[in-house]
């Protein structure tokens, strides 16, 4: 079983986790969203007729 228990460094500790999960999230949608636009970008230059 866990223990959640952190005494009296839970005002440290719980806040610690939160900015950890909120800033992996933070580049798990910045990594997705330009994924989108190179994906874009690379049918946009696929489109072009090169000479």
């Amino acid at each position: 079983m866990l223990d959640f228990d952190m005494g009296k460094y839970a005002a440290f500790v719980w806040p610690a986790f939160a900015i950890t999960a909120v800033v992996f999230v933070a580049l798990a949608a910045r990594a997705l969203i330009e994924a989108r636009r190179w994906k874009a970008e690379l049918v946009r230059l696929e489109s072009r007729k090169v000479r």
